[in-house]
This record gives structure tokens, C-alpha cells and sequence, in this order.
């Protein structure tokens, strides 16, 4: 069962290694390595993503789900030149990203939320009521 799947897939060990042991496998986008990590966990109502990207603005994250592809973008805003100051350094870096997810059928679609604080963006994503697991007991014979 795979919840995910990024679908820029770069030829390598690297992206071997990760297919072979772990469950939601994460690749470059076509740029390399332009976008922010995820972690992905489960319990019995759906499942959550956590986005590392922090020193962004919440409103610059767009979320898209289309045909069971969730779609999430963030478009890098141009940094205002302040008059009088000259860079000497600049290690900020906050690029533009797009990271795509295939999801499940039994994902709820209508039940999604997104929330971003402390740097994380927040992925809810329940499961339908008819996929949940529920507890049962089992006769023994």
C-alpha cells in the first residue's frame, strides 16, 4: 500500500535505496534537490503530512487536488531591494517549490485540511469511514 509517490524519479542508488526501505518514497524534483522534506504518519482516521519549511508566509502555499494528485506549490515572492544597503552575504535561500502526492482512494477528499505554524505545513488527510479499521473480536474454533 503506497499513500504517496512523488513522480520525478531520478536514476541512482540513492533513489533505489529509498524505495527499497521506506514506505512513501521521496524524490528530486527535475531542479534536484529544490523542496522541503516531508514526514508522513498514519493512525486509524487518516494521515499526516508535515512540510519542513520554515521563514515562508502561509498564504504563499497553494494546495491542489485534482484527480487524486494533491499538488503543493509554493511560489518564491521578490524580495524588496532596500535603497542604501549593499548585500555583502545572502545564505537565506527560499525557493519556489512543487512537490506532488498520489493518493489513495480511500483518502476523504472533502475532509483535507491544511495549517501552517512554527515553520511546518500541516497536511490532514482522513480516511473514509468505510476504510477505517474497527475493532473486532474473533472467535476461536
Amino acid at each position: 500500500m503506497t499513500l504517496v509517490k512523488n513522480h520525478y524519479r531520478p536514476a541512482g542508488f540513492n533513489s533505489l535505496f529509498n524505495e527499497l526501505f521506506n514506505e512513501f518514497p521521496v524524490y528530486a524534483d527535475k531542479a534536484g534537490l529544490n523542496f522541503p522534506p516531508v514526514n508522513i504518519a498514519e493512525n486509524a482516521d487518516g494521515y499526516h503530512l508535515e512540510l519542513n519549511a520554515p521563514g515562508r508566509n502561509k498564504e504563499d502555499f497553494k494546495l491542489n487536488l485534482d484527480n487524486g494528485l494533491l499538488t503543493i506549490t509554493y511560489e518564491k515572492k521578490e524580495e524588496a531591494v532596500q535603497e542604501g544597503l549593499k548585500s555583502l552575504r545572502k545564505e537565506f535561500s527560499l525557493q519556489g517549490f512543487k512537490r506532488s502526492f498520489s493518493l489513495e482512494d480511500k483518502i476523504e477528499a472533502v475532509g483535507i485540511q491544511a495549517k501552517y505554524e512554527n515553520g511546518l505545513l500541516k497536511i490532514y488527510l482522513p480516511k473514509k469511514a468505510a476504510v477505517k479499521d474497527a475493532a473486532k473480536q474473533i472467535a476461536v474454533q
